[in-house]
C-alpha cells in the first residue's frame, strides 16, 4: 500500500491532503444543501471559493497544535538531520 503514489503523496503532504478532503466534503454539503436556492453562477463560484478558503483556514488552525509540543519538534529536526547522512551512506 505504501508503494501507491497517492498514499505517498498523502504521507508527504498531510496538511494539503487534509485540506483537499475537507474542502471536497464541505463543497459537497454546500452544493447539496443549496441546490434549490436559485443562486446565480457567479454566486455559486463565490460560495465554493469561500468554502475552500474556510477549509484551508480550518486545517491551518488545527495545525497550530502540531507545533506546540517541543519534543515533537526535536524529533522532527533530528530525523531531518539524520536523513541526508543515511542517503550519503548509500
Amino acid at each position: 500500500m505504501e508503494n501507491n503514489p497517492a498514499v505517498k503523496w498523502v504521507m508527504r503532504r498531510p496538511r494539503l491532503s487534509a485540506w483537499v478532503v475537507l474542502a471536497a466534503g464541505m463543497v459537497a454539503l454546500l452544493v447539496y444543501e443549496a441546490r434549490n436556492v436559485g443562486l446565480l453562477p457567479s454566486q455559486w463560484i463565490a460560495l465554493i471559493v469561500a468554502t475552500i478558503l474556510v477549509a484551508g483556514a480550518c486545517i491551518w488552525i488545527i495545525s497550530w497544535e502540531d507545533k506546540d509540543d517541543p519534543e515533537d519538534e526535536a524529533q522532527i529536526s533530528a530525523a531531518e538531520d539524520s536523513a541526508p547522512e543515511a542517503k550519503d551512506a548509500d
